[in-house]
């Protein structure tokens, strides 16, 4: 037991359903990423300048470039559609807790998979669904929107857009208090603030602190939980459990999928479908939380995993997108944005080259046992 709110469920075995849940009628998976969802380059500056031998490479591709890269307007795509997240998140709650399968996918300030897989669903069960980008104070946080209703799902995420300034459209005057707001009236509507204690923005820890404070306070009434995720240490969703605590908020699973491995935090509910789940945590407060057995797994053995995925080559991937270039886009001097395989023939410098195949090598499967070892003290509660 969490608190009165959130109940938090540990699938302790692999291949052995956790009891916790039978009584439940299904499984709902969410924060999940395709190739629709842009994600940003910014992290590149500042991982870059820190890691020894890169940062001298990456200092003198930086001088040949001059001021013509900017990476707030770069952006790479993950290499799963939204058909195969769908598919495979649906095949494993099913194949392994025996419960039907509630998936939403959430790319970032993009409903285009969403709107997608419900035109290939007449019953109208996928939800769509958004993760908003939300600019405050020097930085921004995300919100997850679920279950946009879908005649008016186009129009709400255009105002989004504009008040992210996506594209460049210039600030709407309908403000964030108003853009909630109006998102609440729809009742089948969840709104979830994502990894809330995450300092994405690189402001610092204290700043981002208060910056949360602020916005929770300013906004509490119109958010309806905070996310535990997937990709978060252990000792920062318990903080997060905390705050949601604070702010009598209730805490949901987000798994931030961006690779080819299902999510690894899970909502069990018994609704029937998601707008009886979004009751469920609007009206009635109530979530239990499922942690699975991979989130246990080392999480810098996890990230390497997706690093590698989204190197990988696909020769058959969909949209044609086989290489790791066709799939990050970068605007230089204000073209719009190219694949960089229109400027990398090769796959880019020699040095990117070589940095980039130790990546997908650690990443590999083969790879995999070695590394489980070598992380194999490293324990949930010590991430």
């Amino acid at each position: 037991m969490v608190s009165d709110m959130t109940r938090l469920h540990v699938y302790e075995r692999r291949g052995h359903p956790p009891p916790s849940a039978k009584g439940f009628r299904a499984a709902v998976s969410m924060h999940c990423h395709t190739n629709h969802s842009k994600e940003s380059l910014t992290f590149i500056p500042h991982y870059a300048r820190r890691i020894p031998v890169i940062s001298r490479f990456y200092e003198s591709e930086m001088k040949r470039y001059g001021e013509k890269i900017n990476f707030a307007r770069a952006w790479w795509t993950p290499p799963v559609t939204a058909r195969q997240v769908f598919e495979m998140e649906t095949v494993e709650v099913e194949s392994r807790l025996g419960l039907p399968a509630i998936v939403s996918i959430t790319d970032h300030d993009d409903i285009a998979a969403g709107l997608w897989l419900q035109s290939l669903d007449s019953q109208g069960r996928i939800p769509i669904s958004v993760e908003w980008t939300v600019p405050y104070g020097r930085g921004y946080f995300h919100l997850g929107v679920h279950n946009l209703p879908p005649d008016r799902a186009s129009e709400l995420m255009r105002e989004m857009s504009a008040y992210s300034q996506i594209g460049g459209q210039p600030r709407p005057q309908m403000g964030l208090r108003d853009l909630l707001a109006w998102i609440n009236e729809f009742p089948e509507t969840l709104v979830v603030l994502n990894h809330p204690l995450w300092d994405m923005e690189f402001i610092g820890g204290q700043q981002h602190a208060v910056a949360l404070g602020s916005f929770l306070g300013e906004h509490k009434a119109r958010i309806h939980a905070l996310e535990i995720n997937g990709f978060r240490p252990w000792r920062e969703n318990k903080a997060v459990m905390s705050t949601a605590k604070d702010f009598g908020l209730s805490v949901v699973s987000g798994g931030d999928r961006h690779g080819c491995r299902s999510n690894t935090l899970l909502n069990l509910t018994r609704a029937a479908n998601f707008a009886e789940f979004v009751a469920e945590v609007r009206e009635d407060g109530r979530s239990d939380v499922l942690l699975m057995p991979e989130y246990r797994e080392s999480l810098v053995l996890r990230t390497l995993e997706v690093v590698a995925d989204v190197l990988r080559h696909y020769p058959s991937h969909p949209q044609g997108q086989f290489l790791w270039t066709n799939r990050v886009f970068i605007n230089l001097e204000d073209k719009g944005g190219r694949p960089l395989s229109d400027y990398w023939k090769r796959g880019g410098p020699a040095w990117v080259r070589a940095a980039l195949w130790g990546l997908r090598a650690v990443g590999s499967q083969r790879i995999k046992p070695a590394l489980r070892m070598a992380f194999s003290r490293e324990s949930l509660m010590s991430q």
